[in-house]
């Protein structure tokens, strides 16, 4: 089924130093990423034990839009740029919403109360 709403936790581990040039780069993701279809809001969240350590939390209308967004030449073009001055691979974890999820499950096509 159609799952809607979702949230994508992005952790991007940044090198010292280069925290300045992750920030350009997440702010043209996003500037980009809101024009593409199903984009709602995201969020850029800074690790209170690790500055280096960034966490985006994107929101999309259906994971369709997100799938879309994260195959996109355009998007793929800065995630090489951001990958250069990570200490790690980003990593992805998307989220459904569980009322979403459990509306889905029952066959209701939109979520109840």
């Amino acid at each position: 089924g159609d799952i809607m709403l979702i949230k994508v936790m992005i952790r991007r581990p940044i090198r010292e130093g280069k925290e300045r040039d992750a920030y350009v780069l997440l702010k043209k993701l996003r500037s980009s990423a809101m024009d593409h279809p199903g984009y709602v809001t995201g969020e850029t969240l800074v690790s209170t034990d690790d500055p280096r350590e960034i966490m985006v939390i994107s929101t999309w209308e259906r994971m369709e839009d997100w799938n879309s967004w994260k195959a996109s030449a355009e998007r793929k073009a800065l995630e090489v740029r951001l990958e250069e001055i990570q200490t790690e691979p980003t990593s992805y974890r998307p989220y459904a919403f569980s009322k979403f999820r459990i509306s889905v499950k029952k066959g209701f096509p939109d979520a109840l109360g």
